[in-house]
């Protein structure tokens, strides 16, 4: 399979990607957060070959994201009472919304379970697609499973040219980060996957909002997408230091003897193979922005590991916190701090 290279902006993209979902194909679109793989979400064919192409097991749930509010209710059962609340705060925009699902959504995009998780996107592009398709897509990242998400067209075919019907490049993503998935089916909300709607800003508006543990291994019908212990990881082994530099320059000299790159704040003075330039410290929208581009460019250059300094848990330096930890197997030098492995 040829996969095609369309442009956002170029006459009859759209309208050409969105003839590709509706006849059961597969297209890589941009959103606010990453990249989606997306079909036909009320199509069984269309949808399982996502799982084939991404090589994802069926246990693992996808999102289905929606033009209007209109078409987010026609997949859902009774809304919950703080769904208004949530909407008008968040979407369109990064929240995902876990709730009790219609029969017309089938059960390959639930894993089986009787909810549905469902978004609203805020890129112009996501939405354009999916009112030209006139149909809900389910999209997960659209990259292999488990690799480091995709927030540029180039990521996207790195992962699966070949195995998709096409990409639609309309640049790279601006949070750079997944969604954060909620679950609304009890009675106080709890957060499935952190994501680029903080737990600061959900309990503003809904008081009580509990923090999922991830979990280690797979297991039959997951609530949620990225609820795994290993994800968002690079071919590189990974490993962390505590955020400070001195700390972090302590872990390269460790590591000296070895190919290292180095996830690098701006200013900081360090010495390594390969460095990324991630932005400043404590600018955590700028660093998550940056995050998986700079995990895939280190990636590339074929090193013996990369070494990342850990954000503090405010705002989204707790989420590129939680996604280290994730890439990385929760390894953390020095020692200071017993995590375990994941």
């Amino acid at each position: 399979m040829q996969t095609l290279r369309l442009y956002a902006n170029d006459a009859g993209s759209i309208e050409q990607a969105a003839r590709i979902i509706r006849s059961g194909g597969l297209v890589a679109c941009p959103t606010e957060t990453v990249y989606g793989l997306g079909a036909n979400a009320l199509d069984v064919a269309a949808v399982q070959k996502i799982f084939a192409a991404k090589e994802r097991p069926l246990w693992d749930p996808l999102i289905v994201h929606v033009s209007s509010r209109e078409m987010l209710k026609s997949l859902t059962m009774q809304l919950p009472a703080q769904f208004e609340n949530l909407f008008s705060t968040f979407m369109p925009g990064p929240l995902t919304l876990v709730v009790s699902k219609q029969a017309t959504v089938p059960d390959v995009v639930t894993a089986g379970r009787n909810t549905v998780a469902v978004r609203f996107p805020a890129h112009p592009v996501a939405q354009r697609l999916i009112a030209a398709s006139g149909l809900p897509i389910a999209a997960p990242s659209a990259n292999w499973f488990q690799h480091v998400s995709p927030t540029t067209a180039e990521h996207v075919l790195a992962d699966l040219d070949g195995r998709i019907e096409a990409v639609l490049d309309g640049g790279p993503c601006p949070i750079g980060v997944e969604s954060t998935v909620l679950d609304l089916t009890v009675a106080v909300p709890r957060i499935l996957r952190q994501g680029a709607v903080t737990a600061e800003q959900l309990k503003q508006v809904l008081g009580d909002v509990v923090v999922i543990n991830p979990v280690s291994r797979g297991q039959k019908g997951l609530q949620s997408p990225g609820m795994m212990s290993r994800h968002y990881a690079p071919r590189t082994n990974v490993v962390l230091s505590q955020g400070r530099e001195t700390e972090l320059v302590e872990v390269v000299q460790k590591l000296s003897h070895q190919k290292v790159g180095v996830l690098l704040p701006s200013g900081w003075n360090i010495r390594a193979a390969a460095i990324f330039d991630w932005g400043r410290w404590g600018d955590w929208a700028a660093l998550a922005s940056r995050l998986y581009a700079g995990l895939r460019w280190l990636d590339d250059l074929e090193l013996e590991l990369v070494v990342a300094p850990l954000p503090p848990e405010e705002a989204l330096g707790g989420v590129i916190k939680e996604r280290l930890l994730k890439a990385s197997g929760r390894e953390i030098l020095p020692g200071r701090m017993d995590f375990g492995k994941g």
